[in-house]
């Protein structure tokens, strides 16, 4: 029998930049979850990290573009940033809900993230419109999903990549192409991205 509702995936995060590891844990989303489409989301301001200013949405943005280039089934959404301010999930869940009202969202979060879900905003409402699939860490230990909130693990390879690192190694000249796809390596020096980052 053929499935009918459509499944879409929600990976939200400052994207600054987009790296390998994004478009691993994008493709390991895709398959394992079998989704239909995966939004990429860049934040306006987490707020996870309050203290940090990720550069421009509009570099962040042409940075996920190249980075999924020629994934049909990966696409962009700038709502956060269209919105601004601190980005909050359940804001961006909810929108998704009403546009998708028989849609099955599943929200990607890190491994970090599991144990503090009962802390986000309007926490109870969230659990109840959105499934959590989360990334492992390498060497991280798996912890359940605290209740009402529904999730999986998603095996997937475990990398280790960060976009802090890679500012810094932008920031110092040291390189940083094997940790990002190419064009997303060119285009962060050709725009001169984090280079004047302290």
């Amino acid at each position: 029998m053929m499935r009918v509702q459509t499944r879409i995936g929600l990976f939200g995060g400052s994207f600054d930049p987009a790296h390998n590891g994004h478009v691993m844990l994008a493709d390991a989303a895709l398959a394992e979850l079998a989704l239909d489409v995966l939004y990429l989301i860049p934040a306006a301001q987490s707020p996870f990290k309050p203290d940090d200013k990720p550069v421009g949405g509009g570099a962040r943005v042409k940075l996920l573009r190249l980075a999924f280039a020629g994934r049909e089934n990966c696409k962009v959404d700038e709502r956060e940033l269209q919105r601004g301010g601190i980005s909050y999930t359940i804001e961006t869940v909810r929108d998704y809900a009403v546009r998708h009202p028989d849609a099955e969202l599943t929200c990607l979060i890190g491994a970090d993230h599991v144990p503090l879900l009962p802390q986000w905003r309007e926490a109870d409402e969230l659990a109840d419109l959105v499934v959590f699939a989360a990334v492992p860490r390498p060497g991280g230990v798996r912890v359940d999903f605290p209740a009402p909130f529904r999730g999986r693990w998603l095996r997937g390879v475990p990398v280790d990549v960060s976009a802090s690192d890679i500012r810094a190694r932008a920031r110092e000249g040291q390189p940083f192409e094997h940790l990002v796809p190419p064009t997303v390596a060119e285009a962060i020096r050709n725009l001169k991205l984090y280079a004047d980052q302290t």
